[in-house]
């Protein structure tokens, strides 16, 4: 399996395709094997770049994580584009992923092309989402209490509800609970969605995301999905919306994603 060794650790990594990078940041929990559909179709318009972040499947190491910190996931999507020599990028990033991508765009504006923000879960941005998000965390660290293997399937119950989670094959199920032990090494870290200090940006840091934004919504996600992408459309300067059929686990190539991919394909105007 190919792997890139940056920043003390070893990463799983895909890519396929020619042309303008892609680089796709999976959720919590999740890996690239969700993003397999999407990046054969990303594929077709640039160069698609998937890898599982740091504690997650194939890049968990041996003893897992204690903590996990969004500054480690941030250096590490900065040091993929650098190994691979694929930037700038559009960034895709789901739910926690589009958490990183922004906040990559913040640290690593020379590595990002554009940015595609499906759900980014940067609840601090808005006060009913915060509090979900708190909550949220609360009650998965309640229930994981005990029996920590369960951290993964509490998360996708209480965030996306049980009929999700029944809906997941049973090897599906069993690659998300390898996965308890980087969840509940994010929720004791910093800076990420459910740690007690999630990453706060005020509007006047937002506004110097100066890329090109595409943020995308789903009819059915939680309130507070919808609350953070009303309130980051706003802040960011360059930004359009999408409201798309379905859920939280919105599809990395969903017709809009591919129209903004093509449009934003061209020379870099900020380089």
């Amino acid at each position: 399996m190919p792997h890139l060794s940056v920043n003390g650790v070893d990463l799983y990594y895909e890519e396929s395709g020619q042309g303008t990078p892609i680089l796709g940041v999976h959720g919590t929990p999740s890996s690239a094997v969700m993003w397999a559909d999407a990046a054969t179709e990303l594929a077709r318009h640039g160069r698609c770049i998937i890898y599982d972040r740091r504690g997650f499947h194939r890049s968990a190491p041996p003893r897992p994580f204690a903590t996990l910190d969004l500054v480690d996931h941030v250096d590490d999507a900065a040091a993929v584009l650098a190994a691979l020599h694929a930037g700038p990028a559009i960034v895709i990033g789901r739910s926690t992923g589009g958490l990183i991508a922004v906040e990559l765009a913040r640290r690593f504006p020379d590595k990002v092309k554009a940015l595609v923000l499906l759900e980014p879960a940067l609840f601090t941005i808005a006060a009913d989402a915060d509090a979900w998000a708190r909550d949220l965390r609360r009650r998965v660290l309640e229930r994981a209490d005990g029996e920590p293997g369960l951290a993964a399937e509490i998360v996708i119950r209480e965030a996306l509800g049980d009929a999700t989670w029944e809906s997941i094959p049973p090897g599906v199920k069993q690659m998300f609970a390898g996965m308890s032990h980087a969840v509940l090494a994010e929720i004791n870290g910093h800076g990420l969605d459910l740690s007690d200090d999630a990453l706060e940006l005020n509007e006047e840091q937002l506004a110097g995301i100066r890329r090109p934004a595409l943020i995308v919504s789903a009819e059915d996600s939680p309130e507070a999905c919808r609350s953070v992408n009303a309130r980051l459309s706003g802040a960011l300067p360059f930004t359009h919306t999408v409201l798309v059929p379905g859920g939280h686990l919105i599809d990395p190539a969903h017709p809009a994603v591919l129209d903004f991919i093509d449009r934003n394909a061209g020379p870099d105007p900020w380089a």
